[in-house]
């Protein structure tokens, strides 16, 4: 098993060897979800899900289609222990061939303030940082952000540029939190990136530590 052109080893279109041939995996969407997207990232040492990925977030694979997995449990060791249709049987094609991002591949900081629990927020998606933009940024958000960090609980939280713009891409957009999340990844997300745009809604934090 292996995730490719992700920017890591824990991210990327999941292929998988037979045969001693490497193929993709295709999935309906909705039966690729967080429970068969575990399977992948705990057999990896990879962590846990950041995010599910149907529809070929990674591009699509070529040659052979191995897997087709249906309605995971989420407990199996390894994702061919999964249903499927047998090795090389399948009802969907390279457009379906699903992708996972696990939360070793994911890194958070704060940049361009006073020190590393303060500042604008900045993920590391595909081997390369970019920025989280957000027009409703509140404390319950920052709250996660601070908590993942070890920086103890927010002080403040900031939007449209107080940290100045970022550069390069915009990796989140649109995040909200209860406060209770583990990880900025686990809350809601409306869009995951990476996209190219204007910077004026990049959001900072500023944490108690």
């Amino acid at each position: 098993l292996r995730l490719v052109d992700g920017g890591s080893r824990c991210a990327g279109r999941v292929e998988v060897k037979h045969e001693g041939q490497w193929g993709s995996v295709c999935s309906y969407d909705f039966a690729w979800d967080v429970h068969a997207a575990s399977v992948v990232c705990r057999q990896l040492g990879c962590g846990t899900v950041a995010r599910t990925s149907p529809h070929t977030p990674f591009g699509p694979g070529a040659g052979r289609i191995w897997l087709h997995p249906i309605l995971c449990r989420g407990t199996e060791t390894a994702l061919h222990d999964c249903p499927h249709f047998g090795w090389g049987q399948h009802f969907c094609d390279h457009k379906t061939d699903v992708g996972v991002t696990c939360s070793d591949a994911v890194e958070i900081r704060l940049v361009n303030g006073s020190g590393p629990c303060a500042g604008r927020v900045e993920v590391k998606l595909r081997g390369q940082w970019g920025t989280v933009a957000d027009n409703e940024w509140d404390m319950e958000d920052a709250e996660v952000v601070c908590q993942q960090l070890g920086c103890g609980s927010a002080k403040s939280a900031h939007g449209s540029t107080h940290f100045g713009k970022g550069s390069g891409p915009i990796h989140l957009a649109l995040v909200d939190c209860h406060g209770n999340e583990s990880a900025l990844w686990e809350c809601t997300v409306v869009g995951w990136g990476p996209y190219s745009g204007h910077h004026d809604w990049d959001v900072g934090v500023i944490c108690q530590g």
